[in-house]
């Protein structure tokens, strides 16, 4: 219901007559996947996180279920108050822009962007839409993290959601 609503938002603030319900579902559905409504997505998902989690000293030494893919994941975020304040610092990053990473995490990009090389000898355009393809897929899947540790916290603190 909210994404229909920041449809037809977008709708009325372009002054769009739309004439039929297939174009409307065609526009709905390319509206949904552009980068700020997905960035906006994520930085809900936070936000009702930070609402939600009034002590954050309790995820302390709980551990995760989820299972991280990345080295230096595994290493900063061990427990649960390690991920909460990782969502939040990404959650600064997606609406403020990149800032300078800590040496750490620098040494980290290099190596990944080692592992990046081949790629940079395609074509531009092909690029472009498997790193934006990268970006859907990491967004849409922090924002599913943010709301599990939402949820994790309402467990541990005896709520049902």
């Amino acid at each position: 219901m909210k994404q229909q609503n920041e449809a037809d938002n977008f709708l009325n603030s372009v002054n769009l007559y739309v004439p039929s319900e297939s174009l409307y579902s065609l526009l709905f559905n390319f509206l949904k996947n552009t980068l700020p409504i997905v960035a906006r997505r994520y930085s809900s998902a936070v936000s009702e996180m930070e609402q939600t989690i009034l002590l954050p000293s309790l995820l302390r030494d709980m551990p995760s279920d989820e299972v991280w893919d990345c080295e230096a994941a595994e290493e900063t975020c061990k427990d649960l108050f390690s991920n909460y304040l990782m969502l939040k610092a990404i959650r600064t990053t997606v609406e403020s822009g990149l800032i300078r990473l800590d040496d750490h995490k620098a040494k980290n990009n290099i190596a990944l962007n080692k592992t990046l090389e081949p790629l940079l000898d395609t074509d531009p355009e092909a690029l472009f839409h498997f790193h934006v393809r990268g970006l859907f897929s990491v967004m849409s899947d922090l924002t599913k993290k943010t709301q599990t540790l939402t949820e994790k916290y309402m467990d541990i603190i005896g709520i049902a959601n």
